[in-house]
């Protein structure tokens, strides 16, 4: 009897070892999916206008079609773009928006939710906070979410430090975001939430700003002192676009996760082996300057989670079905800032107009414009800082950049009011002009104040 209850022991045992990687692999399977009823929710915002921008839009429409065959609902996918570049008289393919060289038609069946002047900053806080009363125009949704549903957000744009834009009206300011989402932290409308934004100096939107205990994990394509970087732009990309595009067509950062999210099974690669493979290849794409080091922000933690959780999954088996986008992390030979993007746009402009036509006269003279316009916004920041503070501590302030882990500025309010009060005298800050926001918050915490820039602005500007 003892001789049969020792066998057996012994025959447990070396099942328990047999299978004990498996479960284990189980355990861990389990431990990393999110186990919930609740629902999956988005938010896609491109925060740009205009056709030298396509890239915006396109990055938007692709992320749309990557949660919408996930399995996404299209009435929980809010869409927030200009939509001005589909039937734009420069598109040479009406009603078709690429991504990619070749690349699929990603603007079809896209909602158009929030789009032209309904395009703002007031009406993006709404939709999160879920405040149809406040919107202004658009479709009316807004995230109905409860307590165990997961949010995706995905912001396409130009930035710059401690802010991105909107097409028109306000600019989303990184402080006024964070209170939105402590806002929703608050109210428990949400389980947890994945924030995706591809603009320069991204990660000034979160830095010394973000939580780590409200349940949010935000990725930027940038750190919070350079720019991101444009891709599959012409005569410089490899792959080219088609020949009648003369804009880039997608960023660096956005497709190295869009790509990503379309060649593999996001029910088995986590938000974290997504981090990996995007930071590899957005870092790797270019030479010298031609990359930014993308950043992770709040709870880390949440990245031990599948993506699928929150973008939905194709269950890819052949990364070659219909509509994806190949994942290759050699596809692109060059890329080129944010900040320059329109300048590629312009110079291909007045490169490919016939000589001597008027085409290429007016394509001259906005390559001619934006060039001054960038000098003169230059030298107008030197004479501010320079009558303030003298030429060593000017040059100082115009560079200095804060310790990590810091925000950019410490009053919010005061960074706001000296933009406001420079355009007043000087004219609206343009995409590249708004790079000098960081000088602007410098100036707040050295205790510069709005009557002192008034009258260096006056004086640089008028004089």
């Amino acid at each position: 009897m003892a001789y049969h209850f020792l066998l057996l022991i012994l025959i447990l045992s070396l099942v328990v070892q047999c299978h004990s990687r498996d479960f284990s692999e189980a355990f861990n399977t389990l431990s990393k999916q999110n186990v919930t009823t609740g629902k999956q929710w988005a938010v896609l915002v491109a925060g740009s206008s205009g056709y030298s921008n396509y890239r915006h839009q396109a990055d938007v429409c692709h992320a749309y079609q990557v949660l919408k065959k996930g399995g996404l609902k299209d009435e929980n996918i809010i869409v927030f773009m200009y939509d001005d570049i589909a039937f734009n008289e420069e598109n040479t393919k009406p009603g078709v928006i690429i991504n990619k060289p070749d690349g699929p038609n990603v603007y079809k069946g896209v909602p158009k939710d929030y789009t032209g002047n309904n395009c703002t900053a007031q009406n993006f806080y709404n939709v999160l906070l879920g405040n149809k009363k406040a919107l202004t125009g658009g479709s009316g949704k807004v995230l109905s979410t409860g307590p165990n549903d997961h949010i995706f957000i995905y912001y396409a744009d130009h930035g710059a430090p401690g802010l991105v834009t909107m097409p028109i009206e306000d600019d989303v300011y990184a402080k006024d975001l964070i209170n939105v989402l402590k806002k929703m932290a608050k109210a428990g409308t949400y389980k947890d939430i994945v924030f995706y934004m591809e603009a320069c100096e991204a990660g000034s939107m979160f830095e010394g700003l973000l939580p780590n205990d409200i349940n949010i994990y935000a990725l930027t394509a940038s750190n919070a002192v350079e720019a991101s970087w444009a891709a599959y732009c012409p005569n410089s990309s490899i792959p080219v676009p088609p020949f009648g595009y003369t804009t880039c067509l997608g960023d660096v950062f956005s497709i190295a996760w869009l790509e990503d999210s379309e060649a593999h099974d996001m029910s088995k690669e986590t938000l974290n082996e997504q981090y990996i493979t995007v930071k590899k290849r957005t870092l790797g794409i270019g030479s010298g300057e031609g990359s930014s080091h993308v950043m992770q922000y709040g709870n880390v933690k949440i990245t031990e989670q599948y993506v699928a959780t929150y973008i939905g999954t194709n269950n890819v088996t052949n990364p070659t079905y219909a509509g994806a986008q190949v994942f290759d992390d050699q596809s692109i030979s060059s890329s080129h800032s944010n900040y320059d993007a329109i300048l590629i746009y312009l110079q291909t402009k007045y490169d490919r107009a016939p000589e001597g036509s008027k085409e290429k006269a007016e394509a001259q003279k906005k390559l001619l414009d934006e060039i001054n316009q960038r000098k003169t916004i230059d030298n107008n920041m030197k004479r501010i800082t320079t009558n303030l503070l003298g030429d060593r501590k000017g040059f100082e302030v115009l560079k200095m950049v804060r310790y990590p882990g810091q925000p950019l500025v410490d009053d919010w309010d005061c960074l706001k009011e000296l933009v406001k009060t420079y355009q007043e005298q000087c004219g609206v800050l343009s995409t590249y002009g708004k790079k000098y926001t960081r000088s602007f918050a410098n100036m707040c915490n050295v205790g510069i104040n709005v009557e002192q820039i008034k009258m260096a602005s006056i004086q640089a500007c008028h004089t």
